[in-house]
């Protein structure tokens, strides 16, 4: 996988919490308190699992996945070799027609036949195939060029429509405020000291300073932003504020952030934003390509969450772990939803920031 009262209310209630959002056009979304997908909650262990299994197996594993019944971390391998290294990690086996080798080549395909704005794909190792959406600007003539384009790939690929339109989440107005527009803090980082939040890399190229309230005075300044390609940016904490490392509930509680990870199939995730607030879902595919209409974005996480103009640069996360960074969504039907992420880990990397 590519794998704080008010100017500092603003900071304390907003970046502290890192959920605030950058939106575009507002679609139904799920309430704060709606019920949790019936999704598996990963334990601390799968996580460590799974970045031992693609340390060891890399590409002689077709993906990993959570076990929706038992939580169980499950390896798929195509090879007597590959199950016998994914056996000595622990985790439980499932044999699968197509290799990792096989599933690159179909999305090295899709990019170059199919690259159509209004579509994403990305694997989902359940299914062991590419799977593959296409929002509702996508027209019967490339709706019929992308379905041949399948159909010569023997069943390795499955597409799907999805409402709406993929779209980066921006809006005017409220939240956290740069160039205009209004953005989400995605989590509290730390350096030698120094403390940044992360969001997403379209909300950083917007501006290079950072404001809680809008006109108001700057609390931050941009150190770093990468869109499109990735989708994440650093803003520095520049008002002598020291936030503390939670995200915002919106029930009057926070969740504490003391770890990050790569989100793994199947599992269940939270997102928290300035529109939808809290909304649940269920990490779908990873390795996520995403053709957004100014350009595209690489190794994202697909979700089945909920998401509204406002949102963008939120929050995604499970317990105490932060799993990436919101992007944006084709909008939300009822309570399901279609959020992608960026993968913090990636972010955190590139800037040589820690959570906390």
């Amino acid at each position: 996988m590519r794998r704080n009262s008010r100017a500092r209310l603003g900071v304390s209630l907003l970046l502290v919490a890192g959920a605030l959002g950058l939106g575009a056009t507002p679609s139904t979304a799920a309430p704060a308190d709606a019920p949790a997908a019936p999704s598996a909650i990963p334990a601390p262990s799968a996580y460590a699992l799974d970045a031992a299994v693609e340390r060891r197996l890399g590409a002689a594993t077709a993906g990993t996945y959570l076990d929706r019944k038992t939580g169980e971390l499950v390896v798929t391998v195509t090879t007597d070799r590959a199950e016998e290294q994914a056996r000595a990690t622990g985790a439980t086996v499932r044999r699968v027609a197509r290799s990792a080798a096989q599933l690159d080549a179909v999305v090295e395909t899709l990019e170059a036949e199919a690259k159509i704005t209004g579509t994403s794909w990305g694997i989902d190792p359940r299914s062991n195939q590419v799977a593959v959406e296409a929002d509702s600007s996508v027209s019967a003539r490339d709706m019929a060029r992308l379905e041949a384009v399948a159909e010569r790939l023997g069943g390795a690929v499955s597409i799907s429509r999805v409402p709406g339109v993929f779209h980066r989440e921006v809006l005017g107005g409220g939240a956290i405020y740069g160039g205009g527009s209004r953005c989400s803090a995605a989590f509290n980082v730390t350096k030698g000291g120094a403390r940044y939040f992360v969001t997403a890399g379209h909300c950083t190229n917007i501006s290079a300073n950072w404001s809680a309230t809008s006109g108001g005075s700057v609390i931050g300044v941009r150190e770093g932003t990468s869109f499109p390609t990735n989708d994440y940016g650093i803003v520095r904490y520049t008002d002598g504020s020291s936030p503390a490392g939670t995200v915002d509930l919106y029930n009057g509680s926070t969740q504490d952030i003391a770890s990050a990870a790569n989100a793994v199939v199947g599992q269940a995730i939270r997102k928290s934003g300035s529109t939808t607030k809290v909304t649940s879902g269920t990490v779908t595919a990873v390795n996520v390509t995403v053709n957004y209409g100014d350009g595209p974005v690489y190794g994202m996480v697909r979700t089945t969450a909920c998401s509204a103009g406002g949102d963008s640069g939120g929050a995604h996360f499970a317990g105490s772990v932060a799993l990436g960074i919101h992007s944006g969504s084709s909008g939300c039907s009822g309570t399901s939803g279609s959020a992608i992420h960026q993968p913090v880990v990636e972010a955190l990397s590139a800037y040589g920031v820690t959570v906390y």
